[in-house]
């Protein structure tokens, strides 16, 4: 039998980690643990639950090694195809998309081989019922996010999850990896509406089948420090040397 096997793989293609399914199930985590270890076997009542999350059929689910047939699913809450990586203590890193590697993700962003040879990172503070991806962004459309910055998003399980005017990374068919803030329209016309903070650059439309994934930007790490409010951005070393000769001068006045 493949039950150990596939429940591994079932659970790694659906993007969730042990604790999650173990809710799913209403068991301890350490329980799903044993099942892909193959010390323990869930119940009929399990296997139909596993089953039903999965879309595979019991059967499937124990005579077929689902791996090799190269079986793509998706669980019952509208979860897409996304291949993510654990470490030996059940962690999700934060994969790394460079803007070099931007054209090759769009070929092995499902591929759980390709998406392992990223580079990876983990970060603090980040909620860990959501699995995260870096994409380092390119252009200025999206000023004042620099070009190099690297965006951090969440994925997004349902396309109804995304709310109007709040930014996101697309990873789409036709645009390839693109940072916008976004307008869902799906209700009234089918669409979804990309706004660039830039304003030199046009919205556009975009049909939701160009869309490959789709993650809610959350942090973001650059090495462009924002800027005093107000400042020039032209200043020059001469008028900051100035400031800081009146600064020492008003030190000196002080003492």
């Amino acid at each position: 039998m493949y039950l150990a096997t596939n429940i591994r793989f079932l659970r790694q293609q659906a993007a969730m980690t042990q604790e999650v399914l173990s809710n799913r199930l209403g068991i301890k985590r350490t329980m799903i643990s044993a099942y892909e270890d193959g010390r323990s076997e869930p119940k009929l009542g399990g296997l139909m639950i596993l089953a039903e999350v999965f879309g595979v059929t019991v059967d499937e689910l124990l005579t077929v090694d689902l791996s090799k047939k190269g079986r793509r699913v998706a669980a019952d809450m509208n979860l897409k195809i996304l291949a993510i990586t654990i470490d030996r203590d059940e962690r999700e890193g934060i994969c790394m998309v460079s803007q070099r590697a931007a054209a090759g993700y769009l070929n092995g962003y499902s591929d759980t081989e390709y998406v392992g040879n990223l580079p990876q990172f983990h970060l603090p503070n980040l909620p860990k019922d959501r699995t995260y991806r870096a994409f380092e962004i390119s252009g200025d459309s999206m000023l004042p996010v620099h070009p190099g910055t690297i965006v951090i998003g969440a994925y997004v399980e349902s396309l109804r999850e995304v709310k109007s005017a709040r930014t996101y990374v697309l990873v789409t068919k036709s645009e390839g990896v693109v940072y916008k803030r976004v307008f869902n329209y799906l209700d009234e016309r089918g669409k979804f509406f990309l706004v660039s903070d830039n304003e030199i650059y046009k919205p556009f439309e975009l049909d939701p089948s160009e869309l490959l994934e789709i993650w809610e930007a959350k942090a973001f790490i650059s090495t462009d420090f924002p800027r005093p409010h107000g400042q020039n951005p032209s200043i020059t070393l001469e008028e900051i040397a100035e400031m800081i000769r009146d600064l020492k001068a008003e030190v000196t006045k002080t003492k």
